[in-house]
């Protein structure tokens, strides 16, 4: 059995960072736009979720973390 060569074990490495990498940008960016999102509503998002119970705006604040996500997503991948 072939132990891996420095080359190969560089390249996985170059992968593995580039999945970090993307991910932590992805991440921020989904954060971002969740924030930019609640300012957009009207009223405070999480108390309205929380403590007011709207699952409507619960429904939407998902879905748009969803659509946002992929367009992330689709972005980073190419």
């Amino acid at each position: 059995m072939e132990s891996p060569t420095n080359m190969e074990v560089l390249i996985n490495i170059k992968y593995i960072v580039n999945a970090l990498v993307y991910s932590v940008l992805g991440i921020i960016i989904l954060i971002f736009s969740f924030f930019v999102f609640d300012k957009m509503t009207p009223g405070h998002l999480w108390k309205e979720i929380v403590e007011e119970k709207n699952t409507a705006l619960a429904i939407t604040a998902g879905a748009m973390i969803l659509a946002i996500a992929q367009i992330i997503a689709s972005a980073i991948h190419g």
